[in-house]
């Protein structure tokens, strides 16, 4: 929508193919990419792609949900044992959930299981976080080089000032690599970093309140119990959603 809003506007104002220009598009996004290639390491820079994927296309379940699956552990683990979790772990497509249980299954302490999973869970933010930094690199690099192909257009347009025909055409072409920054930064960068973080912090509440859900279930806790627990992880006027 932004990007349609913005193409309006430069119609709606005359001639949109004046506002492209080949060499100013390949200094703003070739040395924004190649900055960041520079800041960080190549095993960063594959995962970028994957966790923008996962933050854009992916769906979070909701902690509604979440409490309904671990109550249904609950009661099935309380009525036929922790073994009988097992067979449950097939339907299971969160790694972090599936491992938590496997561990329960296993017989490992509440505290190991607490442990374990806040190891997995710290480094796992840790990563997410590095792909949050890429992509503020990228925001932030994209109006410097706008403003570097800006003065690189200035320097190119003075060297030409025997020729006053030359003078406004060179004019437009230096503000158009700013313009290019300006867009890449404020239009795409910033707020797809902005999801990312907002990403990061439903799937921490998700990941702590699995840990809560998991470790009452290796403690033998009643399912009514752990229910109760785990509304906390919710604003109360969202507790009522939560099935019996």
């Amino acid at each position: 929508m932004a990007l349609g809003l913005l193409y309006w506007a430069l119609a709606a104002g005359g001639d949109v193919s004046l506002f492209w220009d080949t060499p100013s598009v390949v200094m703003v996004l070739g040395g924004s990419v190649a900055v960041t290639i520079i800041s960080y390491r190549p095993s960063d820079l594959k995962g970028l792609t994957k966790i923008m994927m996962r933050t854009l296309l992916f769906k979070l379940p909701t902690p509604q949900q979440e409490i309904e699956r671990i109550i249904t552990y609950a009661n099935l683990a309380r009525k036929e044992g922790l073994l009988a979790l097992e067979a449950k772990l097939q339907e299971v497509d969160d790694k972090f959930f599936a491992k938590g249980i496997q561990l329960v299954i296993d017989g490992f302490s509440a505290d190991t299981v607490r442990d374990i999973m806040d190891l997995e869970h710290s480094f796992q933010q840790q990563r997410h976080s590095q792909g949050k930094k890429m992509v503020d690199t990228i925001g932030t690099m994209a109006p410097a080089f706008g403003m570097i192909g800006t003065l690189v257009g200035l320097v190119q347009m003075l060297a030409n000032m025997s020729d006053p025909s030359a003078i406004g055409a060179g004019m437009a072409v230096a503000l158009l690599t700013t313009f290019y920054g300006a867009v890449v930064s404020n239009v795409v960068m910033t707020p797809l970093s902005n999801k990312l973080d907002l990403r990061a912090k439903e799937e921490a509440l998700l990941r702590n309140l699995m840990v809560e859900g998991i470790v009452a279930i290796q403690s033998g806790e009643k399912p009514q119990l752990i229910k109760e627990k785990l509304k906390g992880f919710l604003p109360p006027s969202s507790r009522e959603g939560v099935a019996a």
